[in-house]
């Protein structure tokens, strides 16, 4: 059981969604030019991409993303898709990606002149933020006559995401990148912080748990996950709240108190600001796309 959706979004412009809710791998496969970009969301399992006839591969772990970009060939996909993992893939053409960015964006590589020409691979972290728009991609449930705009806001939103950059900030030079140990330990903090996001320890417990200061664990946070401590476990706790308002197993007060919140009106304040409506409306909007 599965869904393997292509929606073009414009001619060089292609969105896939790809789920296996299966417990068997199920085979992707679909050609691509050799000027364009590619894009990969796993939101939940595992995708191994193959190279070469199947003689590299390239897992890719939940809560990941790999950004493929090789002028000199193109990269057909060739995908095992795990059990039960979905997958939200974007090709775009490198001309359409180009014209998406202002002239000053030349930190991401293939907007650089000098490293155009120049294959990149790289496998990166799916924010919190990003998260949540693949999930609205993921679960399209409005009428079919708004999907392909739908889509395409969507998408345009997470590249903005994915590579939203801070003012004044240096990759290359960023000291923190270069630490494997503190990038391991921020990981670390991450895990803790989703595992007791209910009662959530302060910055100094954190810092003091991982065994890092509370400076480098706030920058630290900030360049692995893109968004600062709380921040992080804000957006995770309302999407967390949204999957179970989803479920229909629990009412407001029961998903407030469940992502820690003493009061129903604390958590709806919190869920309006995330998504613009109170938790009543979004289970009433649900209704009605069910009915």
């Amino acid at each position: 059981m599965g869904t393997h959706e292509d929606v073009i979004l414009e001619d060089d412009f292609i969105c896939l969604r790809l789920k296996n809710e299966s417990n068997e791998i199920q085979s992707v496969t679909k050609e691509t030019g050799n000027n364009v970009m590619q894009f990969h969301f796993v939101l939940k399992g595992m995708g191994n991409f193959q190279f070469n006839n199947g003689t590299y591969n390239m897992p890719v772990n939940e809560e990941s993303c790999l950004t493929l970009y090789n002028p000199q060939r193109s990269l057909p996909i060739h995908l095992e898709l795990q059990p039960n993992s979905w997958i939200v893939s974007i090709i775009i053409s490198i001309k359409k990606f180009h014209s998406l960015f202002s002239t000053e964006a030349e930190f991401i590589p293939f907007l650089n002149k000098d490293a155009i020409d120049r294959k990149h691979y790289e496998q990166g972290n799916i924010t919190p933020s990003m998260s949540v728009v693949l999930y609205q991609i993921m679960n399209f449930n409005l009428h079919t006559s708004v999907k392909k705009l739908y889509y395409k806001a969507k998408v345009y939103e997470l590249l903005s995401l994915l590579f939203n950059k801070s003012e004044g900030t240096n990759d290359e030079s960023c000291p923190f990148k270069a630490d494997e140990e503190d990038t391991i330990k921020i990981k670390q903090a991450k895990d803790i912080l989703l595992k007791n996001m209910a009662e959530p320890p302060t910055l100094q417990e954190l810092a003091d748990e991982v065994g890092i200061n509370i400076k480098k664990l706030k920058q630290g946070f900030k360049q692995v996950y893109g968004d600062t401590v709380y921040g992080f476990l804000f957006d995770y706790k309302m999407e967390y709240a949204r999957k179970l308002l989803d479920s229909g197993t629990y009412n407001v007060n029961e998903v407030g108190s469940k992502i820690g919140y003493s009061t129903a009106s604390h958590f709806i304040a919190a869920f309006k600001k995330k998504f613009g409506t109170t938790p009543k409306k979004y289970l009433l909007s649900l209704s009605a796309d069910y009915n």
